[in-house]
């Protein structure tokens, strides 16, 4: 499974009226971390195929949606259940972080 690319028009649906678990990775073009973790994720998604949609929405290209959920850094992996936000990393992280939270969302 790839990874959703998400905008503030379809954020409702994709992530937080989504049946599975969503982990939403909030980055920018010129983030250098943001592009560190980018192939971590392609690699979770294809792990977690199934039980866990990951998404990604473009900071700089949709604002209303990372002002709605305030993020004020970036990267920043938003893990989201049943429409709630329920956990957070802020920055890169290796690869063993990221899947400890997503099997958090799985608990």
């Amino acid at each position: 499974m790839s990874i959703t690319p998400v905008t503030d028009a379809t954020f409702v649906s994709e992530v937080l009226e989504s049946e599975l678990p969503v982990v939403v990775d909030i980055w920018a073009a010129w983030c250098g971390p943001c592009k560190a973790i980018a192939p971590i994720l392609e690699h979770l998604a294809a792990e977690y195929a199934g039980r866990v949609k990951i998404v990604k929405i473009d900071a700089d290209a949709n604002p209303e949606t990372v002002t709605t959920v305030g993020v004020t850094s970036i990267p920043t992996l938003s893990f989201y259940r049943d429409g709630e936000r329920v956990d957070m990393l802020i920055g890169a992280h290796p690869k063993p972080s990221i899947a400890a939270k997503i099997d958090g969302l799985l608990a």
